[in-house]
């Protein structure tokens, strides 16, 4: 009991700290209620203050959301900071459906919501899509990006933190181009489900961006408007989209994931590489997508994680694991099974095809150590579409538990 004082004790003196070392957007009249329009033209005017000194503004909490509209642009220097952690289910409101604390109540379609620059922070806020549907697949509103990576500079040191997501379309929009690329992005403790199946989708970032510990999940806003339906979770699906995509980047690490009910898991693209590990890709038709451009440096190294591989439109299409192009691919550790799930449409079977898909024309190598697979329909664990491919597997075992040990070339 007493610790847990202390503890609370520490916690409540971080949120003093943030709060007397950072000044209220309040103080620029950006007020819970204001229109839309006022708020965003008077935060724009606290963010361009404050990008001089490098200040922090505080999202002062309170018991009604800013409404607040897009087209922000978080100047370089500048924090955004918040009152929270990571809220995955959502704070609510005693007596209405509605989030509390620091938070963002967003219904702009035209413009994403903020657009971040050099050196800046958003850390412990909410954003809340109050006009989203949660039911009704025919009405989900294709929104701008929540957060979007600036596309007229070249953005550096950008700390993303402790940010939730109820009824986005795209969290974050890092697809930078080559001649602004954007390099050292970190995300980490963000949860939401994008009804884009889109959570964070980058490009053109170098040196070392990395994704630790986020979290895509349909049960994401229960306590505020409840769960996604089924129809809505099976429209995110249909879009065969990647809930993380990766290209163009130096050395990703990439910690910690999760998500549920998207298309696909992750999106290793062709002009990619770096280290993927501790995962969890649930209830997806594809959990790892892996190219690569040349046999040099379009490597991933992936271990510890689990797919559940069982939605999509045809057993035949669905694989826990997809490589192709060029460059080598190991795995360690990595189990894939399948079953159904109340959540969103499985295939009949409650199975996926295989373990691993193989495709291509190029020489690529594989190496599998200690995985176990099962819950596939095919014969075999591992499909081949590419004669040039060489793959060597170790310590595996089969649907039958059967010891599997095999290469390939």
């Amino acid at each position: 009991m007493k610790i847990n004082f202390i503890f609370i004790l520490i916690l409540f003196g971080f949120n003093l700290l943030y709060a007397s070392e950072s000044t209220s957007i309040q103080k620029f009249d950006v007020k819970p209620e204001n229109r839309a329009a006022v708020n965003k033209v008077n935060l724009q005017k606290a963010i361009d203050w404050a990008s001089s000194s490098g200040s922090a503004l505080w999202v002062e909490p309170s018991e009604d959301p800013y409404p607040i509209d897009g087209g922000i642009i978080l100047k370089k220097n500048v924090s955004l900071i918040g009152v929270h952690g990571p809220t995955p289910r959502g704070t609510v409101h005693p007596t209405k459906k509605q989030p509390v604390g620091s938070v963002f109540a967003i219904t702009d379609t035209e413009n994403a919501f903020i657009t971040v620059e050099t050196g800046t922070q958003i850390k412990g806020i909410q954003f809340w899509y109050p006009e989203q549907t949660i039911k009704d697949p025919l009405a989900i509103i294709p929104y701008k990006a929540t957060i979007q990576v600036s596309k007229t500079s070249r953005a550096q040191g950008v700390f993303l933190s402790c940010l939730t997501f109820y009824g986005e379309y795209l969290a974050f929009d890092f697809n930078a181009s080559q001649n602004n690329a954007c390099e050292l992005m970190t995300f980490e403790h963000c949860y939401g489900y994008p009804l884009s199946g889109e959570f964070i989708r980058m490009n053109y970032c170098y040196d070392v961006p990395r994704i630790l510990h986020c979290h895509v999940n349909p049960a994401g806003q229960r306590y505020i408007g409840g769960q996604y339906s089924r129809a809505v979770v099976d429209a995110v699906i249909a879009k065969k989209t990647f809930a993380y995509t990766i290209n163009n980047t130096d050395n990703a690490q990439i910690i910690d994931l999760f998500t549920f009910g998207t298309y696909g898991g992750i999106l290793l693209d062709s002009e990619s590489y770096g280290q993927l590990t501790n995962f969890n890709f649930d209830c997806v038709a594809v959990g790892i997508l892996k190219r690569g451009s040349n046999t040099k440096n379009r490597n991933w190294q992936i271990s510890q994680g689990s797919i559940i591989a069982n939605t999509g439109e045809n057993v035949e299409d669905i694989h826990p694991i997809i490589i192709e192009g060029q460059g080598h691919t190991s795995l360690s550790n990595v189990e894939a099974f399948s079953g159904g799930n109340g959540a969103l449409t499985a295939v009949p079977e409650n199975m996926s095809w295989d373990f691993l898909l193989v495709r291509g024309d190029k020489k690529l190598t594989v190496s599998i150590w200690g995985s176990r697979m099962r819950n596939y329909k095919s014969n075999s664990p591992v499909s081949i579409v590419n004669n040039q491919a060489v793959i060597y597997m170790s310590g595996c075992f089969d649907k039958e538990e059967n010891l599997y040990n095999k290469t390939f070339n």
